[in-house]
């Protein structure tokens, strides 16, 4: 049933004001939607939030007359250029904090999370954010657990959403959680969007963590990029770290977040990911030429890690 609740978009140094202007679209499209099927209780009031001298002002957004409620959610949209510095970060936290214990739910999309990371209300939690920046993030914040297969991560209190572009995600998970499920769907095919469901993995290539400092790690990691992963003899990589097997799969899975079977079929799904895209040899082929003799195991390690099938994804994404 259409309720009505306020969502706070924060103007924090850096926020891209392309997904401000079009948040702030998306939800005023929705009231007007949802009052035109359920009457005027039904509305989204968009509100921006910005710190003067450290203190909130807030200025309303939307079409929906001004009103006294606190918002239900507060948005950190993407960020232009390198992530929020932490004093930059410091008065936007503090502030995010107090928001959170009353009771506002908090919200980030891909470098928002950065702002989000500097509360402290993410420590043991998982969240997700661009692959691209997922590794600075986990060294910024070593406790927070960062898995980049999700377009969206909602653990009620706190949602994250991924890439640039996930503010659409966000957007209509929210509206559907205000709104309801057929405003939601509405909105969707008014924007010509997908609905919810999607997972960013589609979207995504392998990009390993090089910045963990183990050097003998490292220089394992090169070698299987150079052979592709072809070689991938437990033996032969400690040999190549020059430690003692047990010690090597151990470290490996420190330094890399995996064991060393889940990263080197990562490298070859990856290898066939720009295969599928870019050339048209089959399925068997490049299974073939990426390291699998059997094609139904490539098939069944493509779907675990991309989330389509090999065709999917070539339908989905060939150039």
């Amino acid at each position: 049933m259409a309720s009505s609740a306020e969502i706070g978009l924060v103007l924090y140094p850096g926020a891209q004001m392309a997904a401000v202007l079009g948040m702030t679209d998306l939800f005023n499209s929705a009231t007007h939607l949802a009052q035109a099927k359920c009457g005027a209780g039904a509305a989204i009031r968009v509100s921006h939030w910005r710190l003067e001298d450290g203190k909130p002002v807030r200025t309303n957004a939307s079409d929906v007359p001004e009103a006294a409620a606190t918002p239900a959610v507060l948005v950190l949209p993407p960020a232009l250029g390198d992530p929020i510095l932490r004093e930059d970060a410091a008065p936007f936290a503090a502030w995010l904090r107090e928001c959170h214990a009353s009771g506002i739910q908090l919200a980030s999309i891909c470098a928002g999370a950065f702002l989000l990371g500097e509360t402290g209300l993410l420590s043991g939690r998982t969240i997700t954010t661009n692959w691209v920046i997922a590794e600075t993030f986990e060294v910024r914040f070593p406790d927070v657990f960062v898995d980049t297969d999700r377009l969206l991560n909602d653990d009620g209190d706190i949602v994250t959403a991924g890439g640039v572009m996930a503010w659409v995600d966000l957007g209509l998970k929210l509206i559907d959680r205000f709104l309801g499920p057929t405003i939601m769907l509405d909105v969707a095919r008014q924007f010509v969007v997908d609905p919810p469901g999607r997972e960013q993995r589609y979207y995504s290539t392998f990009s390993p963590r090089l910045l963990h400092g183990d050097a003998a790690i490292l220089k394992v990691q090169h070698f299987l990029q150079a052979n592709e992963a072809k070689e991938t003899a437990v033996d032969v990589l400690a040999a190549q770290a020059g430690l003692e097997e047990r010690t090597f799969l151990r470290r490996f899975r420190k330094a890399t977040g995996l064991t060393t079977s889940d990263y080197y079929q990562r490298l070859r799904v990856a290898k066939a990911q720009e295969l599928l895209q870019f050339t048209a040899r089959s399925v068997d082929i490049v299974a073939l030429d990426v390291g699998y003799n059997d094609p139904g195991a490539f098939r069944k390690v493509f779907a675990r890690i991309v989330g389509l099938t090999p065709g999917e994804y070539r339908k989905r994404f060939r150039s």
